[in-house]
């Protein structure tokens, strides 16, 4: 568990230093993972299995206008004892006031998996700015692959 924290300290510090080199917002988000496992049960079809954690992380904002900016995201999802890293990359537009709509291709790397732990999903996303500071946000995590679980994320997130 102590590298997994190890891991999630490197990717705050590394969006933390390259903030200063830009006009880029950095933040933080956490909030309650909702899992959906599509288990293949022999000639009886498909067993849907859904399983509550949590996630935490950070992110980083780089405004290309008023309406549009890139999104980069790094966060640490711990489901009971399956684990993994969320890295999904937004584009993201102002489609009201303080209202988003993000999307873009992600990369998951499972630590609990034996073989093919690196998995390309989607995710798309909306945030409703509360503050100027703080936001809500609800996702859905979207895994391609066989082994790759679905996920609905609810949560809030905090600019420093």
């Amino acid at each position: 568990m102590k590298y997994y924290y190890s891991l999630l300290f490197g990717f705050v510090f590394l969006f933390h230093s390259a903030v200063g080199q830009t006009n880029a917002e950095f933040g933080v988000k956490g909030g309650l993972n909702l899992t959906f496992f599509k288990v293949a049960e022999a000639s009886f079809g498909d067993n849907i299995e859904t399983d509550t954690g949590f996630y935490l992380g950070a992110f980083m904002e780089f405004p290309i206008d008023a309406f549009f900016s890139i999104q980069p995201e790094a966060l640490y999802v711990g489901i009971g004892d399956f684990n993994f890293i969320n890295v999904p990359i937004y584009a993201k537009y102002e489609v009201g006031r303080n209202f988003h709509l993000m999307a873009g291709p992600s990369i998951n790397y499972f630590f609990d998996l034996f073989n093919a732990k690196l998995k390309i999903g989607a995710d798309i996303s909306t945030s409703y700015d509360l503050t100027p500071k703080l936001d809500a946000h609800i996702k859905f995590a979207l895994g391609f692959e066989e082994i790759s679980p679905n996920g609905l994320f609810f949560g809030l997130g905090y600019k420093l």
